[in-house]
């Protein structure tokens, strides 16, 4: 066996065989099925990735099929969200699909088995329903209108689908077992009634087709060969078997149902419920809060569909669910940003310096790498003058050997500019340090290529001039839980774990090379971490989104905790 086979994870192991069992290439077809009641979160970029993944190496179409078969509680806005968030993740569908484009079909179909003796018209109440079908350890008990005749349950599925009875009244179930040992397989209900406008088809429907008798019909009708979903369907291939037994034509494809594990991440949720709970209740500002994990979320934040990408293919397709540290998928967005971000200037803590023996009023333009990793990311000019903002953090009156930034009678080198030292400090009266008295060496400047110029100091500072900086709202955003895994604890709420410091709003100084920055432009804010424009931005005021920072440092807070 060569490198590249040993390389296959399980899923394209399952695609091989079949192909060396003689199942034409040409023959393969996947698909993407998200059900529009909600937004997509990064556990649906894994399925998205492997999805059309699996489309670009086999060469075969994906189609984007929209589950929507639940109409109060799905929506065109979500629709119109989930397009555009596969296509910012850099795949294209082949065609376009909705579960409601096979409404007539499927009824037909339900239709045809009703006919043959394999469904029938239940009227007992939910609570009925469920106390007959037993337990795992206990045989189910036949429904009381298990054995209506073909023309009462015809009558009845019809007086069902034209809106003759109220919602609750009857649903249709399939005939199969109810002493099967999968309780999915006895008499599983296949629709409901429901007098709900669908926003597809509006009030032309009162009855609804339920998932495990849509799902398969519908990759049987697109004629999908592998259908990939998550763990817990596993129990659902045998009755996704059973409905395709009724209806499948030999000389057709026949779709195989294949489960793959879930990949849950840390310190957040992925229930679009519990996502859902988020919005209404005010924790977050909606569906794209860069705290959330969805897509949406995610790319306001800053991340970059590679990253996202790039994390679905390092954790990979397993056969059981296991816990993904969003530490690796920081990682990646660093990495990344690393390779495709400008560096610029900004300084969100700031602490006023003053260069005494630079000439007063005077200016100059210095010359910036935009990305020294770039060859092709060209310079930029930032300028400089006599008065300097700089990181609080970075002063200290005293400070040891090992602190290598500003300090009284010590030496650093401004970023791209000169040598300073400072010289005194002036504080409030309450003993915070408002302002630093420095001079500067005129003969330093980076680039210069004077003997001082070469001169090497150990710190080397970020800063901006005060009379040149753009002042923006920052947004320094965190892990949105405190707890690793917040909805799998018994006796609390996963809101009992939120984050009060999941964000926080500061005001930070800006070189002004970023005043025509566009909305979603992403940069290193040197020495700080990776910051994006947000959508919120106007002509009137700059917002950047802090993406990630240049360093892991949740572990460090969470030792010191």
């Amino acid at each position: 066996m060569g490198e590249a086979a040993r390389s296959l994870n399980f899923i394209e192991h399952i695609i091989e065989e079949d192909l060396g069992n003689g199942f034409p290439k040409q023959g393969l077809r996947f698909r993407f099925p998200p059900e529009p009641n909600g937004y997509l979160h990064i556990g649906h970029a894994s399925s998205i990735c492997l999805n059309f993944g699996l489309g670009e190496r086999y060469g075969a179409p994906v189609n984007l099929r929209f589950d929507d078969t639940n109409p109060a509680k799905e929506e065109r806005e979500y629709v119109d969200a989930i397009k555009r968030d596969v296509e910012w993740l850099g795949y294209r569908w082949d065609t376009e699909r909705y579960a409601s484009d096979y409404f007539q079909q499927l009824y037909d179909w339900a239709v045809q088995l009703i006919e043959e003796g394999k469904a029938y018209v239940d009227s007992q109440s939910s609570e009925e329903m469920a106390e007959q079908k037993g337990t795992p350890t206990q045989s189910g008990t036949e429904s009381p209108f298990r054995n209506r005749s073909v023309a009462e349950n015809l009558e009845l599925f019809e007086g069902m689908k034209t809106g003759k009875f109220p919602e609750g009244t009857h649903v249709l179930r399939a005939k199969i077992d109810m002493q099967a040992k999968n309780m999915l397989m006895r008499d599983p209900i296949m629709y409901r009634i429901l007098h709900r406008a669908h926003h597809r088809t509006n009030t032309d429907w009162c009855i609804y087709p339920m998932y495990d008798w849509t799902h398969g019909e519908s990759d049987y009708i697109e004629q999908v060969s592998h259908s990939f979903c998550t763990l817990e369907f596993a129990m659902h291939r045998e009755l996704y078997d059973w409905f395709l037994n009724q209806v499948h034509d030999p000389d057709k494809v026949r779709p195989k149902q294949r489960e793959f594990a879930r990949r849950n991440l840390s310190h957040t949720v992925v229930s679009k419920r519990k996502l859902l709970q988020l919005v209404e209740q005010g924790v977050v500002n909606g569906w794209d809060d860069p705290r959330m994990p969805t897509i949406s979320g995610l790319r306001r934040r800053g991340y970059t569909p590679e990253s996202i990408r790039n994390f679905a293919e390092t954790i990979g397709i397993a056969k059981r669910d296991n816990l993904i540290d969003v530490s690796l998928l920081e990682f990646h967005a660093r990495e990344h940003l690393n390779k495709v971000a400008p560096r610029v200037m900004a300084v969100l803590n700031p602490l006023k310096v003053v260069i005494t023996n630079y000439p007063e009023g005077e200016e100059e333009w210095l010359e910036a790498e935009n990305n020294p990793g770039d060859d092709t990311a060209g310079s930029r000019k930032i300028p400089f003058s006599g008065e300097l903002y700089i990181e609080k953090d970075d002063f200290r009156e005293e400070a040891n050997r090992k602190f290598f930034r500003l300090k009284l009678g010590g030496e650093v080198r401004l970023k791209n500019g000169f040598i300073i030292k400072a010289e005194s400090c002036t504080k409030d009266t309450d003993g915070n340090i408002v302002e630093v008295q420095c001079t500067y060496d005129p003969k330093s400047k980076s680039g210069s290529g004077t003997e001082e110029s070469l001169r090497k100091v150990k710190g080397t500072l970020h800063w901006v001039s005060i009379e040149h900086a753009l002042e923006a709202e920052v947004r320094l955003y965190d892990r949105l839980f405190t707890d690793e895994s917040p909805d799998t604890h018994k006796d609390k709420d996963f809101m009992d774990f939120i984050n009060p410091n999941a964000m926080e709003v500061i005001t930070g100084y800006l070189e002004p090379s970023l005043k025509n920055a566009k909305i979603e432009d992403r940069v290193q804010f040197q020495r700080l971490g990776y910051f994006c424009v947000d959508p919120d931005s106007n002509s009137e005021k700059q917002v950047f989104n802090r993406t990630v920072g240049l360093r892991d440092t949740w572990a460090k807070i969470q030792e010191k905790s």
